[in-house]
């Protein structure tokens, strides 16, 4: 997703604790899972054990204990070719994962779940959870829809999770923002202030005080900016900006040993060819090595990256809100790597590229932008899954397939892949192992 762009200004974070090494084992609805690995995300508190009540989606919720914070997650399913379809059912397996992890959390009562698919709601129906279908034959409105379900089970407070956001969060990383929300009259916490994948707030009424926003996205700037609450925008790790939004996130995911055993299974099952993506995670725990990234990357994920890896990074960032500011509606958007290709053509474009990094992410939407295209949903993220004789467009299809015979491994998709797929993909390369310590600490002798 796009979200809105503008000028950085320092923000309060949550305290972060390392707790890298512990596990803990976790028992949903009787099933034993394998235990969790819990990441150097965010401030922990000790689950206690809690027992869940069974509640059915016919039965309204009285007034919120102040102990506890709603948890909602809106997860749209929609149709389309079959990439589209498997990123949808992706953030399906997601949104079980995510309220398994969350029925661990006393913290987090009542769980609702509002969808537009009935097929998710069946499969929800063996959780102590709410759910909502949307009302059929209207048309969705983001902030009317979250308004609506808001006054509907009489949210006092809330945790707003996208259904593809927060794959990575664990349950830990939910007790502390349910903490820092239920410690406070008024507060944000978010992911992200300029462009919110999910927000946890109090209270609610700043809500009803204000236009409703077309997008999650604008979620936390609105109530920040227009509605004056309080931010505090979480760390930023591969647990809190990672979200799936195309196919290269199911990469990224299927790469990540933080993925749930929902995400896993499905993932498993689609068997993809991981290889080009495993090779460029080598790299980046490589002292010797250099990887080039290209796109709407900001100077936190390039800081990011050059705290976090082990290779030397080399970054050209353009076009930033792009989408946002209305430069790609206007037909405005230009690009340095666009210009050269247009000059060398595809097979130069590469091989130039290769000469500066030995792996590429790129944001290949800057390129389509550049060139005045915009190709259906299927051919991008045919493009995403190097599926080229699947791909309708000329161009699209010219330019992955001139990407998979490239020299390095080359792996594109849109702005996910040089924001948050950045910091997941950082995290996964770690996980395989390292030959340096992944910390320097600095030391005055």
């Amino acid at each position: 997703m796009e979200g809105i762009q503008a000028n950085a200004k320092i923000l309060p974070h949550l305290d972060q604790t390392n707790l890298s090494g512990r596990s803990i084992s976790r028992c949903i609805i009787g099933v034993k899972l394998p235990p969790t690995r819990l990441c150097a995300q965010c401030e922990i508190s000790r689950l206690a054990g809690t027992a869940l009540t069974k509640a059915v989606s016919s039965v309204r919720i009285p007034t919120m204990s102040v102990e506890t914070l709603p948890l909602l997650i809106m997860t749209g399913v929609s149709e389309g070719s079959e990439p589209e379809q498997m990123v949808s059912c992706t953030r399906q397996a997601v949104t079980l994962d995510l309220v398994e992890r969350a029925l661990t959390v006393p913290s987090l009562r009542p769980v609702v779940v509002s969808t537009n698919s009935p097929a998710l709601a069946r499969r929800l129906e063996e959780y102590p959870i709410l759910v909502d279908l949307d009302p059929p034959g209207e048309p969705f409105h983001f902030g009317r829809r979250l308004a609506e379900l808001i006054d509907k089970h009489r949210m006092e407070r809330c945790f707003y999770l996208g259904g593809g956001a927060g794959p990575l969060l664990t349950a830990s990383d939910m007790t502390a923002i349910a903490g820092a929300i239920l410690a406070a009259d008024r507060q944000i916490v978010t992911n992200n202030f300029y462009s919110s994948d999910f927000v946890a707030f109090t209270p609610t009424s700043a809500l009803k005080e204000q236009p409703p926003p077309e997008n999650d996205n604008e979620l936390a700037w609105l109530l920040g900016e227009d509605a004056r609450l309080p931010i505090r925008e979480l760390p930023r790790t591969g647990a809190t900006q990672f979200d799936v939004d195309t196919p290269v996130d199911l990469f990224t995911l299927a790469s990540h040993p933080g993925a749930g055993p929902h995400t896993r299974a499905y993932l498993d099952s689609l068997a993809l060819d991981l290889s080009h993506l495993d090779a460029a995670l080598a790299l980046m725990i490589d002292r010797d090595a250099t990887i080039l990234v290209a796109g709407r990357v900001s100077s936190a994920t390039w800081s990011y990256l050059e705290r976090e890896t082990a290779c030397s990074t080399r970054v050209l960032s353009e076009e930033r809100g792009m989408r946002a500011s209305g430069r790609q509606a206007r037909g405005e958007v230009r690009s340095l790597l666009g210009y050269y290709l247009e000059e060398v053509g595809l097979e130069r474009f590469f091989e130039t590229l290769a000469t500066m990094g030995q792996a590429l992410f790129l944001d290949n939407r800057v390129l389509f932008a550049h060139r005045g295209l915009w190709p259906s949903a299927a051919d991008r993220f045919h493009s995403d899954l190097r599926q080229p004789a699947q791909i309708g467009d000329p161009f699209v299809r010219s330019l992955t397939e001139a990407a998979m015979a490239a020299p390095v491994p080359v792996i594109m998709g849109g702005h996910s892949l040089v924001a948050g797929g950045m910091y997941a993909m950082v995290d996964a390369a770690w996980a395989r192992g390292h030959d340096v310590p992944r910390h320097v600490q600095p030391k005055v002798l």
